[in-house]
């Protein structure tokens, strides 16, 4: 379990990280991640760091096409952790 949570770490930072970069190519005229790798990066259980980058950073949060994708997402892995919930319980 403990591996688990690391790895759920280390995607949420990545992700977390991932928008910072994106929002500070914007902010100097760069080219920008595209918003499918940053759904990409969402992906693996990462909804978290998606969701604070969004808030706290202020990135992408006028975009209502970009929220919708993002909690679908987050619906997705929300369920995804439901179903999965009593096998992951069974590796304690």
């Amino acid at each position: 379990m403990t591996v688990l949570l690391i790895c759920l770490l280390f995607f949420n930072l990545l992700c977390f990280l991932l928008f910072a970069l994106d929002k500070r190519k914007a902010q100097r005229g760069q080219r920008r991640i595209p918003e499918k790798t940053l759904h990409f990066a969402t992906l693996p259980a990462a909804a978290p760091g998606a969701w604070a980058a969004i808030l706290l950073l202020h990135h992408k949060n006028r975009k209502a096409a970009f929220w919708s994708i993002t909690l679908l997402l987050t619906l997705l892995q929300g369920a995804t952790l439901y179903f999965a919930w009593p096998y992951l319980q069974e590796l304690v």
